[in-house]
């Protein structure tokens, strides 16, 4: 399998899929790059090079008993990049993910980036606060929390729900969408599960800062997960040349119920040659 060796002898997989610019994609909590593959195959296709690890401690990753925080992850992410030696990569986080990408930025910088997209992330900040009343309370997260260590596999199931807003009248999402949540949750490690819950209640305003350059943000309205409110239309107010795609009824887990759409979304942001930034009369539109 593609290993890549941490500075601290981690191993992290990871898949390597097609030629062209660089896209490499950073998963959600429970999941694994796996939960990429509709996205990898769909611009894999189109000419671009497609790259997704599992995070240390997910997935057929390692799982050491240390090192399942935001700024290690970052670390690894970019050990990855120059592993690969990859430059003008498009940087795609997905929820956990983003706050992993913003952190690599943060602490790393831009010289490798053209791009950036975040997708139903938690950037700026997931948790509720004076100044970010519409985030998640600390409840939430502790419940989160208590569910995993309890009886993960059964929690699993029920989180997939929300997830997906498959309690919504008229969902079309399938067992097999919540199958895979599941099956992708037990393959990681209960003690990174448990630890990434708290990369949650960070903020990451001041990494969300220093991504200057084009950031396509998009956010499901109906994220049970990461109210929009909290991530994507506080992202765009702070990162410099970013817009907002809102994907109306759009749920926490938009790149498996909805590939199509996102996949066309990330391809027309690929393909844009312009880096102006975004007028404030385009900085959020609606998806059709």
């Amino acid at each position: 399998m593609p290993m890549h060796t941490t500075r601290d002898g981690t191993q992290i997989y990871f898949r390597d899929w097609g030629k062209g610019q660089p896209v490499v994609f950073s998963h959600g909590w429970p999941l694994t790059g796996d939960a990429w593959e509709g996205q990898m195959m769909f611009l894999r296709a189109h000419g671009y090079r497609t790259i997704a690890h599992d995070r240390r401690g997910n997935g057929r990753s390692d799982q050491p008993d240390f090192g399942n925080d935001v700024d290690t992850w970052a670390d690894d992410l970019a050990g990855l990049i120059e592993h690969l030696d990859l430059e003008q990569v498009v940087l795609v986080g997905h929820s956990t993910g983003g706050g992993e990408v913003a952190r690599y930025i943060g602490r790393h910088g831009i010289a490798r980036v053209a791009k950036v997209v975040l997708l139903d992330s938690i950037v700026p900040r997931m948790l509720q606060a004076p100044d970010n009343p519409a985030g998640v309370p600390i409840e939430g997260i502790d419940q989160i929390r208590a569910g995993t260590l309890a009886n993960r596999s059964q929690f699993f199931k029920e989180v997939a729900v929300p997830f997906f807003s498959a309690n919504r009248e008229g969902s079309t999402v399938t067992q097999g969408m919540k199958d895979l949540f599941w099956y992708q949750g037990l393959q990681g490690g209960l003690l990174a599960e448990y630890e990434t819950s708290f990369s949650w209640q960070l903020d990451y305003t001041e990494d969300a800062r220093r991504i200057d350059v084009p950031t396509l943000v998009i956010h499901g309205d109906d994220d049970q997960i990461v109210p929009i409110d909290a991530g994507g239309r506080r992202a765009v107010e702070i990162i410099p040349n970013a817009r907002l795609i809102v994907y109306p009824g759009g749920n926490h887990g938009i790149a498996i119920t909805d590939p199509d759409r996102v996949n066309a979304d990330l391809l027309a942001f690929l393909q844009e040659a312009t880096s102006e930034p975004a007028s404030a009369s385009v900085r959020e539109t609606v998806s059709a």
